[in-house]
């Protein structure tokens, strides 16, 4: 066997040692195996890499999910917010006036009108006007009174004057004062009336009735304008 050929058998068995040496070294746990193509090169071999991994979207974290499906939460709020009826409902002023609209007067067809002669203050009538009717009405003005045959019918005390209309809600009552007569006996003119007719701002007048033996007035008969209060009315 020539030298040549002894040198070419020794390198090829090195190099199958060396060969089952590297093979040790990787199957002792201090290696590294090829696991194949890293996921670098994975992602880089595929278009827009990224998106082979799972959405964002399927845990809820997604941007475009949240847009796409609302929660129930917030769209039963919005929908509560931006529906909600302004101001309760039922228009304010009750009746007098405000955003341009007024109840119907008050007068003999839709209320109950009657005369009580009271013990104070002295010669006093009160006069008290009750809704019957099942809407507002306003109470105007002052009552037109009319006793007994008399042609004329007494003035107003203008001192007595209320800040605002008088609204009466069905059922409510609004009044009004009659000084009868002077209580000094300063007054002239008197007699006894025994009827009495009561006119409104507008529409139908009333006939309350009065006590039996009548009351007694004079020239100093004044009434009051409408009220709220029945002390307002006995004011004067």
């Amino acid at each position: 066997m020539s030298a040549r050929t002894v040198r070419t058998r020794l390198l090829a068995a090195s190099t199958v040692a060396l060969a089952a040496l590297a093979l040790t070294a990787c199957d002792n746990g201090k290696g590294v195996r090829d696991e194949g193509p890293s996921a670098a090169s994975q992602s880089s071999a595929q278009p827009g890499g990224s998106t082979t991994a799972k959405p964002a979207a399927d845990n809820g974290a997604s941007t475009g999910g949240s847009a796409a499906t609302p929660t129930k939460g917030s769209t039963k709020g919005s929908a509560n917010g931006s529906s909600g009826k302004t101001g309760g409902g039922k228009a304010t002023g009750g009746g007098t006036g405000t955003g341009g609209t007024r109840n119907a007067a008050c007068n003999g067809a839709n209320t109950r009108t009657t005369a009580t002669e009271v013990s104070r203050p002295l010669n006093h009538l009160l006069l008290t006007v009750t809704n019957t009717g099942s809407k507002n009405c306003d109470l105007t003005g002052y009552p037109i009174a009319r006793f007994g045959e008399a042609q004329s019918v007494p003035p107003v005390a203008e001192q007595t004057h209320p800040q605002a209309v008088v609204t009466l809600a069905p059922g409510e009552s609004g009044y009004a004062g009659v000084l009868l007569s002077a209580g000094d006996g300063s007054g002239g003119n008197g007699y006894t009336a025994k009827t009495l007719v009561v006119g409104f701002a507008k529409g139908a007048t009333s006939t309350p009735a009065l006590p039996a033996k009548g009351v007694y007035v004079d020239d100093k008969l004044t009434v009051t304008y409408w009220q709220q209060s029945l002390d307002d009315a006995l004011s004067y």
